[in-house]
């Protein structure tokens, strides 16, 4: 059986409950994905409900009433390994996750050049330990209680191959309970203890968090940084920017004056300029100023 010539490569995965987004901007997230794709994706929205007005082609799958306990949908976001509960999402295709706070600018396709093999999982790097062959060795010499971890706004894996990433933390719920041992405190914690000898992380000229990349405590340094020359071009080369947190929000940044500073919980300032932010800024104004003027906007 020969696969047809525009038939999709890899399937782009959504995870939502509850109310915070609207189908609109779901769907400004998926049409802007498919437009900057060299291939565009199968996409499947895992969803507390069945949702209408959604980008026509989305399969939506119901997330498994394990994984919607209230207390799985707080900070730690344990609700989203249902992307790895076997017969959630299809498994015939190599799949990239990313919140719906996250903003495209590139093509997607290219995170599929991550996955050295179908095992591999890669997620935004966070923590001072980098994924690697050194991270392996502690993680094995001590059991599993040190191990590199990342951010799972973005997540690059083969459904096929992860299932007992969602498995292991049922058993694990059933054993010693919600939060039982450290690594259940968060999904992504989770993702990176629970996988950790296939685990990478996506490099930073392809994607970052906007607070951990462009937020920092020293307006000085802010600027200083966004002057040198190679940063400003990594920038330029990002395919996504995750804006996590209530303090950064699209709508809320298009609001502000030029100059203007966003300080979050942590102190990091954001500075709303186009000498803090390189091209980015620009970039941010263009997809929010889409939605806007498309009238997507609740």
């Amino acid at each position: 059986m020969t696969t047809a010539p525009d038939a999709p490569v890899w399937q782009l995965v959504l995870v939502l409950w509850g109310t915070k987004y609207p189908v609109a901007e779901v769907n400004h997230l998926i049409d802007t994905v498919c437009r900057h794709a060299s291939h565009p994706p199968q996409v499947v929205l895992v969803t507390d409900q069945m949702r209408d007005g959604l980008r026509e082609g989305v399969i939506q799958r119901e997330i498994p009433a394990f994984f919607m306990d209230p207390r799985m949908r707080g900070g730690g976001c344990q609700t989203k390994l249902c992307m790895f509960e076997a017969g959630v999402v299809p498994d015939d295709l190599p799949a990239v996750f990313i919140d719906i706070d996250t903003v495209v600018f590139g093509d997607m396709t290219r995170f599929l050049a991550l996955q050295t093999t179908r095992r591999t999982v890669a997620i935004l790097h966070s923590a001072i330990l980098p994924f690697g062959a050194i991270a392996r060795a502690i993680y094995r010499l001590t059991k599993g209680r040190k191990y590199a971890r990342g951010n799972s706004s973005i997540v690059v894996y083969h459904p096929a191959e992860c299932t007992h990433i969602a498995a292991r933390y049922r058993a694990l719920v059933a054993e010693v309970g919600y939060n039982g041992i450290r690594p259940m405190v968060a999904d992504e914690r989770f993702i990176s203890w629970s996988h950790q000898p296939h685990m990478r992380a996506i490099p930073r000229d392809m994607a970052v968090k906007l607070p951990t990349e462009f937020m920092l405590p020293w307006p000085w340094l802010i600027h200083l940084r966004a002057s040198l020359p190679w940063v400003r071009r990594r920038w330029s080369r990002l395919i996504a920017l995750t804006l996590p947190g209530v303090e950064v929000k699209g709508d809320a940044l298009l609001a502000l004056p030029d100059g203007a500073e966003v300080v979050d919980r942590k102190g990091r300032r954001l500075i709303w300029s186009e000498a803090a932010l390189g091209p980015v800024k620009a970039q941010l104004i263009a997809y929010y100023k889409a939605l806007k003027q498309s009238g997507k906007t609740p």
